[in-house]
């Protein structure tokens, strides 16, 4: 093979970068791939990759001779130290204006350092988040692209190509800023995923627990909720999955353990929200319920002695209950988005990014995992109006909300009078009920504060951004502490 044919590279063969070259290849392009162990490479040559324009590598540096400049190499290895191992391995055989792209799913932080080192060595870099699963990267993913801008125009036609597509035709990919912005969207991405999928799973639970259903009977159930407003990839696998019998004939759901595990995006958009004093409680929780179910031992004993509800539910209007909990879903859903939003609207402040939110809705409409037509709405909220403050506050939202209010509580209700636990419905609707009351009783909390710590107070009579502080006790000095916000 002939030195500078390749239009791009792509280091770490492990599923998501076999399909990533496949769906490169089907778009005409040259791409050259190469892994540490370099028997993956010859593998994937001789198997998936046969009969295509796919060139392999036996090294970094046979993989860089390979390619058209600017050099364009993709990395799709495992978060963390092997990024920057593999970027120390690959430097040598660049030179200035090529480019790195870290395609895994990055902590922001790390993409933030690895652009300023690349950029002092010349070479410019692209965090990118790709989200569809292995389906996505073989046919169409939603591609979430940031870092050194001056490197997009180089790599924009290949990542719109290969990336799904809506209706129109648009690309479920576009810039999304500077440094870390594209993991940090992904982040956000995942934490939403997190965000739905339990709450599909408490919609499950209610529903068997309170009703009986089957699974077939939930199956039939889903494969409805997908015709309306809950039209999503993951309402669409969950009636697969329900419909899903094992080799004996029964349902496959009823086989598997009731433990779950996390590789850690969820937790990082928690922690980040921690960080930078955003609510976003679904996430957390979802985050939270995960580690509960992962205390299978414990649970089981605790069954045996801790008592709830005699699970007894008289309900007359089996078609009415359902109906309830579709509603609970839709709107729990709505208030995860939204908060989804703040996060991005707080980073976006604190790290000086400029992110367009609508099209971030727009690259999550297609190709990944919480793609929905739901996602519309959130990209007409921010056509509408780009400075928008909350997702809850655009017309579709409030309206919706407003309407769907007392079935999404007596949902919750139920599964209180049943014990079944529904973190994320719950958190969801005590975050809305406190984002619309006008006062809450953080008074009290400030009032305590100041009693045994002297850290001060605002007054409703006085305009804000002065302090004060009250010798409750009359004993107290005059001395305050200094003030500090959560």
């Amino acid at each position: 093979m002939a030195d500078g044919t390749c239009d791009i590279g792509l280091i770490g063969l492990a599923v998501m970068g076999q399909n990533l070259v496949l769906n490169m290849n089907d778009h005409g392009y040259k791409v050259a791939v190469f892994n540490r162990t370099t028997s993956k490479v010859d593998e994937f040559i001789n198997h998936e990759a046969k009969g295509t324009q796919v060139v392999g590598a036996h090294s970094a540096e046979e993989l860089c001779k390979l390619l058209k400049r600017p050099r364009r190499v993709m990395l799709m290895v495992k978060a963390g130290d092997v990024v920057d191992q593999t970027i120390d391995h690959v430097l040598p055989y660049l030179e200035k204006g090529d480019i790195i792209i870290d395609g895994g799913n990055s902590l922001f932080t790390d993409s933030n350092r690895r652009r300023k080192e690349l950029a002092e060595k010349g070479i410019l870099f692209i965090g990118t988040g790709v989200s569809g699963g292995e389906e996505g990267a073989r046919f169409g993913p939603s591609i979430m692209p940031g870092g050194d801008p001056a490197a997009w125009p180089h790599v924009k036609e290949i990542f719109q190509a290969i990336a799904a597509k809506v209706e129109d035709g648009s690309p479920c990919c576009d810039w999304v800023g500077p440094d870390g912005a594209g993991h940090y969207v992904k982040m956000v991405h995942n934490g939403i995923e997190y965000g739905d999928i339990q709450l599909i799973c408490e919609a499950y639970q209610l529903l068997k627990d309170a009703l009986g259903m089957t699974p077939d009977e939930l199956s039939e159930i889903f494969a409805e909720w997908n015709k309306g407003e809950l039209d999503s990839y993951l309402i669409e696998i969950t009636t697969k999955i329900f419909a899903k019998k094992d080799d004996d004939g029964k349902p496959m759901i009823d086989k598997i353990l009731d433990t779950a595990g996390q590789k850690g995006t969820g937790k990082w958009t928690a922690i980040s929200a921690l960080d930078l004093g955003q609510p976003v409680t679904l996430i957390g929780e979802s985050v939270f319920a995960r580690c509960l179910s992962a205390l299978k031992d414990e649970r089981v004993a605790a069954s045996k002695i801790l008592e709830g509800p005699k699970k007894v539910l008289t309900i007359s209007e089996k078609k009415e209950f359902i109906e309830d909990v579709r509603r609970a879903l839709y709107c729990s859903k709505m208030v995860s988005y939204a908060q989804g939003y703040m996060l991005l609207r707080a980073i976006e402040q604190e790290q000086k990014w400029e992110l367009n939110m609508g099209g971030i809705a727009l690259m999550w409409r297609g190709g990944c995992i919480i793609r929905s037509v739901f996602l519309s709405n959130i990209k007409a909220a921010f056509d509408k109006n780009p400075k928008l403050q909350n997702l809850l506050l655009d017309d579709f939202f409030s309206s919706a909300l407003n309407k769907y209010g007392w079935s999404w509580r007596k949902a919750i209700i139920h599964a209180i009078e049943i014990g079944v636990p529904t973190p994320a419905f719950s958190t969801a609707l005590a975050f809305y009920d406190g984002y619309r009351t006008e006062r809450l009783p953080a008074n009290l909390l400030q009032a305590q504060r100041d009693f045994f710590g002297a850290h001060t107070y605002e007054r409703v009579d006085k305009p804000r951004g002065e302090y004060f502080h009250t010798n409750w006790t009359g004993q107290g000095g005059r001395v305050s502490s200094t003030t500090y916000n959560a």
